[in-house]
């Protein structure tokens, strides 16, 4: 049986492929565990600075698994995906969403709770969960009106409607849109970008941000001042500055 999830470092970049292209990378309990478990694995190796979620170039990801869905109460169903929101979103480490294709329920879910989004211009996004008779269920009504305001996540969540890249460029969604074969050498160069920043630095940065999607403004100004000063406490701070100040580049260690 082949692995639901590939996993290849890149250097300082920790990509995750997922696997399962005969259903359109549908997020199935196997295929779930298989990805939180090697988030998890590269959250926790201090050699990756950044992480990329891809699919293929038909599907990045086409949500839940619509049959299980369908033979499973709402207890048998809850139970085993609500951990797994959790634990991506627990990721310290910054994600980038590489998506080409249909980026469908859960699939859409999945790339808003990366911090990046790179699409290509075959990506097609949406949360037609509304059309079974159900919500998202991932984070999506929460994740999709932060990002692009109430009106637009209304219409979209009500009626359905899938949407292109461009368009998600549009409302702010998506960071960039790629010809169709560059999807992923564009998502691995941001996530590369990223991984050459300090990294305790990029991690407290990006709990900084989030937090301004839980908080009020004075709460989130608190937040950050707090965050900047355990990042003035770091080595790799010291060493920013003074290769700064030596005109040289610097040499992080995380710490």
């Amino acid at each position: 049986m082949p692995e639901l999830v590939l996993t290849e470092a890149r250097g300082a970049v920790g990509l995750c492929t997922l696997n399962r292209p005969e259903a359109r990378n549908a997020l199935s309990p196997g295929l779930r565990e298989a990805l939180a478990t090697a988030l998890e694995a590269y959250d926790a190796d201090e050699g990756i600075n950044c992480i990329v979620i891809a699919g293929d170039d038909e599907a990045f990801a086409a949500g839940a698994d619509v049959r299980a869905l369908a033979e499973h109460d709402v207890s048998e169903e809850l139970a085993p995906t609500e951990p797994f929101w959790r634990r991506v979103a627990s990721i310290r480490t910054p994600m980038v969403a590489a998506v080409s294709g249909w980026a469908l329920g859960g699939g859409c879910e999945l790339a808003l709770t990366c911090d990046m989004i790179v699409a290509s211009e075959t990506a097609e996004f949406g949360q037609p969960e509304i059309t079974l008779a159900i919500i998202p269920g991932g984070g999506g009504t929460q994740r999709l009106a932060r990002l692009i305001g109430k009106p637009r996540a209304m219409e979209l969540i009500l009626t359905g409607r899938r949407f292109d890249a461009n368009e998600a460029l549009q409302m702010g969604m998506v960071n960039r849109v790629t010809k169709k074969k560059e999807w992923l050498a564009e998502a691995l160069e941001l996530a590369e970008v990223v991984a050459r920043r300090p990294p305790l630095a990029t991690r407290l940065a990006k709990e900084a941000i989030l937090t301004a999607e839980e908080t009020g403004l004075t709460a989130g100004v608190e937040a950050e001042r707090r965050l900047f000063g355990v990042a003035m406490a770091t080595e790799d701070r010291v060493e920013a500055m003074q290769a700064f100040l030596e005109k040289r580049k610097p040499d992080f260690h995380g710490r």
